[in-house]
């Protein structure tokens, strides 16, 4: 095999690949197209602000399964506020995300989501519902912030578990 054949081999695969990229995600576009995070920023007393990473948002307790949610689809710096009424998400270039207290269903740690491990407990997520249907999973890394300072003020404005749990 001649130099030129393997180079004309080598990008053939890696266009391929990358077409099938494109085409994966245009499907989950498509598929979570009816999905949107609620935009605009919420008021109420501050009770907290964080800074960090998001991460991704993904399926209820399926951290391989991405949701391709507008303004929440690309990981980005994040500063994620508790404030009395919920949680704000203010990403650099989007709209801010404004998750109502009602909306919250609860928090907690994780090693690992799509695309993103770290050392032990070292993302956030917040489970939150986008529509009566759907819960979704939203882990944040935030190296820059006290991450269980985090969960303790969020744990303050998520309203009280129904009888079944959720």
């Amino acid at each position: 095999m001649t130099r030129e054949l393997a180079i004309a081999i080598t990008i053939g695969v890696g266009v391929l690949i990358l077409i099938g990229m494109a085409w994966g995600w245009r499907r989950r576009s498509r598929r979570d197209a009816g999905l949107q995070a609620p935009a605009g920023e919420l008021g109420g007393d501050v009770i907290g602000s964080f800074s960090g990473l998001y991460v991704a948002t993904t399926e209820h307790e399926q951290p391989l399964n991405r949701l391709a949610v507008k303004h929440l689809a690309f990981r980005s710096k994040v500063t994620a506020t508790v404030t009395s009424e919920g949680l704000n998400l203010i990403m650099p270039g989007a709209p801010t995300i404004g998750i109502a207290a009602a909306n919250l269903v609860g928090t907690g740690r994780a090693t690992w989501t799509i695309d993103r491990v770290v050392e032990k407990d070292g993302l956030v997520f917040v489970s939150w519902r986008i529509n009566e249907t759907t819960i979704a999973d939203s882990y944040l890394r935030l190296q820059e912030s006290n991450p269980t300072a985090f969960l303790a003020a969020l744990e303050r404005v998520l309203p009280t578990p129904t009888a079944t749990g959720i």
